[in-house]
């Protein structure tokens, strides 16, 4: 076998050994008897709609994988579908949804709304894309695969995308039943909205229109950074999100065409960025280099402001993190390196083996990665890793497995190349070429 057959191997045998070691939060997390994967490991954490979505597609992946039987994750899959689809939707305070859309965060046990948080666009379309993966997976003739399918179908047929727009022209944030639609709207810049505009052109019920995306694209800002010219956002998961599902390799919408290359190459030049960011590491921070990248949004040290060596740092919590052109403050997301495997597998792998090689810590036998780590952040033990997250988190764990699987077979992308729904709103968008053709 030759040196680069051998490492090709080595490198399949590690990501199919962190998929499977990352599927254990799907685990750990779920609630049997609906279906709700919490948003991260807390004892006393609500579940994330988006993070359900997730897991729904992971299921399909660990069936290939061997990690589960087609029964088990069948099973599990169509408790999850028979409770959204059964679940109050109306405009009560405690609801589960309204309009086919549902709240940010549920009650992990009752199912109801948490937190008072809003109805979600963004994290219900992320949500129907796992059902609408389900519903393609599971194609059998038995009753329950059937069933998937019909519920996927009605679930997705429920959502009203016109209603979100509000008499806009483009889809608002969000809803709250105590005071009414967000002031924001998916309206400019390039964002995670992709995969959210598709499933509303698609929609058989309720389609937006062709302007609500062209309006939205026109904002879309080109920049340069390294050499590199790109469609630009700062944080990773922007480049990842929507890639899960719909693949968008050699498919051009009229952005694209104007910029000459697709969102998948623009993807992988963010993935090339934000590497040559951390290799020029412009602000010092520790551990940056081209084995230390992965800035996107994610658990952090702080709010916090520490000197360290003579220099005054600001350290974040929660934060949609981006390079070059920052917010950054040394947190690292190792999830965020995987989630760019198919774009740039060569840079990812070499970074994923190093993390696993190099930071036991970070890297924990049987579980994977954690969510983010800084060494720059000074901490009483002196551990060379600095703060380390003490959470994982379901929108985190998800892309690990579903991109991983994607690079390994292209499942995913296979699975809604299949949906008519789906090639009629990337038609819509206005997207030519490659498999469309």
């Amino acid at each position: 076998m030759s040196k680069k057959a051998h490492s090709k191997t080595s490198d399949a045998k590690m990501l199919e050994d962190l998929q499977r070691q990352t599927f254990d939060y799907f685990e750990q997390h779920v609630n049997p008897h609906n279906g709700l994967i919490a948003d991260k490991s807390e004892s006393d954490s609500p579940a994330s709609i988006a993070a359900v979505g997730f897991g729904l597609s992971a299921y399909a992946a660990a069936v290939e994988r061997g990690v589960l039987s087609r029964e088990v994750a069948r099973t599990r899959v169509l408790g999850t579908l028979r409770f959204f689809h059964s679940s109050p939707q109306g405009t009560e305070p405690d609801a589960t949804g309204y309009k086919g859309f549902y709240y940010h965060f549920l009650d992990m046990q009752t199912g109801r709304r948490a937190w008072q948080c809003e109805l979600s666009t963004i994290d219900t379309a992320l949500l129907i894309a796992g059902v609408l993966s389900a519903g393609l997976y599971f194609d059998g003739a038995s009753d329950d695969e059937r069933e998937i399918r019909d519920l996927a179908e009605a679930l997705y047929r429920r959502v009203d995308w016109i209603w979100a727009m509000n008499g806009s022209n483009t889809v608002t944030h969000g809803w709250k039943p105590e005071s009414g639609f967000l002031a924001y709207s998916w309206n400019e810049e390039y964002s995670e909205a992709l995969i959210l505009y598709v499933l509303a052109l698609g929609s058989p019920t309720f389609p937006i229109t062709e302007k609500s995306y062209r309006d939205w694209t026109s904002t879309f800002q080109l920049r340069t950074a390294y050499d590199i010219e790109y469609i630009y956002a700062g944080p990773l998961f922007i480049h990842q999100f929507s890639h899960i599902w719909l693949d968008f390799r050699d498919i051009k919408d009229d952005r694209n065409r104007e910029v000459g290359f697709d969102y998948f190459e623009n993807s992988r030049r963010a993935t090339l960025v934000q590497r040559q960011y951390a290799i020029d590491n412009p602000h010092g921070f520790t551990h940056y280099s081209k084995y230390g990248w992965g800035i996107t949004a994610s658990d952090g040290p702080g709010p916090a402001v520490r000197v360290v060596d003579g220099i005054r740092r600001k350290f974040y919590g929660y934060l949609a993190r981006g390079a070059p052109f920052g917010p950054d403050d040394g947190t690292i997301s190792p999830w965020a390196v995987a989630a760019s495997l198919p774009f740039a597998p060569e840079a990812v792998c070499e970074t994923i083996r190093h993390a696993i090689e190099q930071l036991a810590r970070i890297h924990k036998a049987g579980r994977g990665f954690d969510a983010s780590f800084n060494p720059t952040f000074p901490v009483s033990n002196h551990d060379p890793n600095g703060w380390v997250s003490p959470m994982r988190f379901g929108l985190n764990e998800g892309p690990i497995i579903l991109m991983i699987e994607n690079y390994l077979s292209g499942l995913f992308w296979k699975l809604f190349r299949q949906c008519p729904h789906v090639v009629t709103g990337l038609g819509r968008a206005g997207f030519r070429g490659g498999w469309l053709g």
